[in-house]
């Protein structure tokens, strides 16, 4: 089962390498890895996204939770978070099917970042489901080549990773 992860960590160098050896160390595959600064530049969130039955998770989540740089640590689910990803695709079109492939673009609302004579390179952002669509049906016009982003998220309504209490303490100051 495919599992989003939210770990606020100290921003610092070494803390991503020091994260992602954490899960190599126990033999998980991550599938996407985005790192950002957040409001604060003292701090980063980092969005994980692995496989795993429950009880692994857990314990991914223990060992992340014994980090000292590690801050907070969030479990997203589809229900209760905003996921997005970034693709990059560039795709095979001359004039004949240029404006076929243009008006499945608007559909998808991708942006055309580069025209060339033989290519076009689109630019979408959106959860997985849609990145996937939009590529399966560029495929028949003939994918050169792919780039994914990895994919961010936020939990829905007030709620954050952290409560104002801990953000208070951590920033060291008042947020409210």
């Amino acid at each position: 089962m495919k599992h989003i992860l939210s770990v606020y960590v100290e921003n610092q160098p070494g803390v991503l390498v020091r994260v992602a050896s954490m899960f190599s160390r126990r033999e998980f595959n991550i599938e996407s890895l985005s790192v950002g600064v957040t409001q604060s530049p003292a701090f980063s969130r980092i969005t994980v996204v692995v496989f795993g039955d429950a009880n692994l998770i857990e314990q991914m989540i223990k060992q992340l939770e014994k980090m000292p740089i590690v801050k907070a640590v969030q479990r997203l689910d589809s229900e209760t978070a905003v996921t997005r990803g970034m693709t990059m695709i560039k795709v095979l079109c001359d004039d004949d099917n240029r404006l076929e492939v243009l008006k499945l673009a608007e559909l998808f609302r991708a942006h055309v970042i580069d025209v060339q004579m033989t290519t076009l390179i689109f630019e979408i952002t959106g959860n997985d489901e849609k990145v996937t669509a939009f590529t399966r049906l560029l495929k028949p016009y003939g994918i050169l080549e792919v780039i994914r982003t990895g994919l961010i998220a936020l939990e829905r309504g007030e709620h954050t990773i952290i409560d104002c209490r801990n953000v208070r303490e951590f920033h060291g100051k008042n947020l409210l």
